[in-house]
């Protein structure tokens, strides 16, 4: 007859989890409030009362913290689901058209700034300077938008087809330039828009992108 034990380790992979979002909801406080020079893994540490040692075992270091701070705010939680998986993002592909498309995705692109604009609104305000791991997470968040972007253009050719004059990589590039987070830090914190009129101005520049597109790229010239 076996003597071994079996534990369960839910509660303790419950209290790691609990732990997680405590470090990752103080350093969302903290950076909105003093942004993200001024914080420090000490800091946060004593903020969210842990040790230094625990906000790395269980974050990681300063840009990885701020990556986890952003990643919660784009998907409005901190549950493991790809966007792409998210009914947001499957939501888009129920539109009757191209056009309820483009729009449901231009929706979606401002939901998802509208709750992380405030963050990103104070790291472009401050700058990346001479900091790696911000620069890396700079650079990142921009891979991750046009891997977005290219989702949803494949999502739009699965629902209806898309036109054979259209360029892809082109069509990407444009609106992977559109939908750039400092397009609504501009309009938003600096011009004093709101969200709606953000949305809207987003939903129509990308419905005519798409529809300039349809008809072929232009003829540019080249160095």
């Amino acid at each position: 007859m076996s003597t071994d034990r079996v534990y369960d380790n839910s509660a303790r992979a419950e209290a790691a989890r609990a732990t997680r979002r405590r470090i990752i909801d103080t350093a969302g406080e903290i950076l909105l409030r003093e942004g993200y020079h001024a914080m420090s893994v000490s800091q946060l540490a004593s903020s969210a009362g842990v040790s230094a040692q625990t906000v790395y075992n269980a974050v990681g270091g300063k840009a990885d913290v701020v990556k986890a701070v952003y990643d919660v705010m784009l998907a409005g939680d901190d549950a493991p689901v790809a966007m792409q998986d998210r009914p947001e993002f499957r939501a888009m592909s129920e539109a009757p058209d191209r056009e309820s498309f483009v729009r449901a995705y231009a929706a979606l692109c401002a939901t998802i700034y509208e709750r992380v604009g405030p963050l990103l609104g104070v790291i472009l305000a401050q700058g990346a300077g001479g900091d790696t791991g911000l620069q890396d997470f700079v650079a990142t968040i921009d891979r991750e938008r046009r891997a977005g972007n290219t989702n949803a253009l494949n999502a739009l050719e699965r629902a209806h087809g898309l036109p054979p004059e259209l360029d892809h990589e082109r069509f990407i590039d444009i609106v992977w330039a559109i939908t750039a987070p400092e397009i609504y830090d501009r309009f938003v914190r600096r011009s004093g828009w709101s969200h709606r009129m953000y949305a809207g101005w987003l939903a129509e520049a990308l419905v005519a992108v798409f529809a300039r597109a349809s008809v072929g790229p232009p003829e540019l010239q080249e160095d």
